[in-house]
């Protein structure tokens, strides 16, 4: 029987970097809860012992995210109990992921839409796999990359995105911004400003944290 998940909420909740204090150096090994049913983890968390842990987290699919010569020891271990996309990516600054993004949140999409949940992981799930998971909270949300890193880092404190990742996520917000606007046309006054009103509310409360996120970005680890 597939466990409840919460609604996804349609503004993102203020995030507080205090929630920080907690963390403790052996749950970079583990997986975190980003959004309701959207985790970010490490293989370790999807090798072939952990069938039980995933099915008790009720995880019904997983994109998992490795570089071509990783795939003898990550790969799928599961194609029969959980639904796979797995995405060859390098963890270089060279690495073009803008052109994976969009096929990625379709597949979280459709995913979290039915009530079901999905786990998101590369080798050490701090850089590659983070980065896409900061880019579904950005197009989801309608976050600024500073906005939708902070979320994801105060939920996985470990996290560490290459430069060139960084680069290309903030290149990204205007281009997921236009894309939505040529989608659905020019949007009404109304829902602008309702959505305005939202992130102003969502970027004021993170304010009140701490302005040093910048320094964050690749900070944490590697």
């Amino acid at each position: 029987m597939m466990m409840e998940t919460s609604p996804m909420p349609s503004s993102l909740p203020s995030t507080d970097m205090r929630d920080t204090d907690d963390w403790q150096y052996q749950m970079r090994w583990q997986m975190q809860e980003i959004l309701p049913g959207l985790y970010l983890g490490p293989y370790a968390v999807a090798n072939k012992s952990r069938l039980n842990y995933l099915k008790e987290h009720q995880i019904t699919h997983v994109l998992c995210i490795r570089q071509t010569i990783e795939g003898k020891c990550i790969r799928p271990n599961f194609p029969d109990d959980f639904k796979y996309m797995v995405l060859d990516i390098s963890d270089s600054v060279t690495e073009n992921i803008i052109q994976h993004i969009p096929k990625v949140n379709e597949f979280l999409d459709e995913c979290l839409s039915k009530g079901g949940r999905a786990l998101v992981h590369g080798n050490a799930g701090i850089s590659r796999s983070a980065a896409f998971v900061v880019a579904y909270v950005m197009e989801r949300f309608g976050l600024s990359f500073r906005d939708a890193f902070r979320h994801v880092l105060s939920k996985r404190f470990c996290i560490s995105l290459n430069e060139g990742f960084i680069q290309q996520l903030k290149e990204y917000e205007p281009i997921y911004k236009a894309r939505l606007i040529f989608q659905n046309g020019e949007p009404s006054p109304s829902s602008i400003s309702g959505r305005t009103m939202n992130k102003r509310k969502f970027v004021e409360d993170s304010e009140m944290d701490t302005d040093d996120t910048d320094d964050m970005y690749s900070a944490s680890g590697s």
